[in-house]
């Protein structure tokens, strides 16, 4: 049986019907756009995999969990970006809400900012960074299994036997590296990060990691805030829907207590505000889902 059990946004358990139009239609369902997971021999093709079951890090002996390998996956509803609000904490009623992506900062990328605007002058924003889980390998065979098995394609097709894993290890320990560059940054200029993602992710790194001495009880003056999501079946649907299942907090220094590392990146408030405020257009509004 196909480990895939998300697939466009779809529960594998849809109709065949269903699942033929997703995967002819190739769209993300969270971005609105081509799922930008392709094959590379052929880029014409999106794999669409949006989750995996597979063995839990912690008891291998456990029930497999439906891990997400997507970070867009993360994107239904805006929920993350509703489940940071409250740290926008310069946000007045008459502000305006803007989203914009890829933002490049000294220590990297930042996924998205939200910015609380007024005329086009950013007043509060916070950085937000999406982490889901890598793998090795390649999904596709075991995504034409799942076809074979909807019978959406000939039984007799002949399918790669190459197997695929989950980096558990490199996932945690780049993102809480690339966090602790990032996070100085941040505090710096006295703003926030949040880190978005899956709580099987979170589980590991508290196993692996010294977790210890986060705040359980977030601390809104924290410059770092994790924000962990659950997949829950959504009743009124046949599909997942995620919700938020645990909020801790800390700082650049307890990052570190996690890695032993230190970083002198910084960059200055005011040229990051300039930044911002110049890619706040019409498009980076905010637009809600009811």
């Amino acid at each position: 049986m196909s480990k895939i059990v998300e697939i466009f946004g779809l529960k594998t358990t849809h109709e065949p019907s269903d699942l033929i139009k997703a995967i002819t239609d190739q769209t993300c369902p969270y971005s609105k756009k081509k799922c930008y997971k392709t094959r590379k021999s052929d880029p014409s093709i999106a794999i669409g995999t949006c989750t995996l079951q597979y063995s839990s890090p912690i008891d291998k002996k456990a029930e497999k969990v439906s891990t997400i390998i997507c970070p867009n996956r993360l994107l239904e509803r805006k929920q993350i970006f509703i489940d940071c609000l409250h740290l926008l904490t310069g946000h007045t009623p008459g502000n305006e809400l803007h989203l914009v992506p890829e933002v490049k900062i000294p220590g990297g990328n930042v996924d998205f900012f939200l910015i609380s605007a007024k005329d086009g002058k950013a007043k509060d924003f916070v950085g937000i960074e999406l982490q889901t889980l890598d793998t090795t390998g390649t999904i596709w065979p075991e995504r034409q299994n799942l076809l074979k098995e909807l019978k959406i394609i000939d039984a007799n097709t002949e399918v790669e036997k190459k197997p695929f894993g989950m980096n558990w290890k490199m996932t945690a320990k780049t993102i809480l590296v690339q966090m602790h560059h990032k996070v100085e940054t941040f505090e710096h200029i006295n703003k926030k990060m949040v880190l978005i993602i899956q709580d099987v992710l979170l589980d590991y790194m508290k196993k692996e990691f010294s977790f210890d001495h986060l705040n359980e009880n977030v601390d809104i003056a924290d410059s770092f805030h994790l924000h962990a999501y659950q997949l829950k079946n959504d009743n009124s649907k046949q599909d997942f829907m995620i919700s938020l299942s645990k909020r801790l907090s800390t700082d650049a220094d307890g990052i570190g207590v996690c890695l032993g590392l230190k970083t002198e990146a910084k960059v200055e408030l005011e040229a990051l505000i300039a930044l911002l405020q110049s890619k706040i257009s019409e498009h980076t509004s905010l637009t809600l889902e009811l």
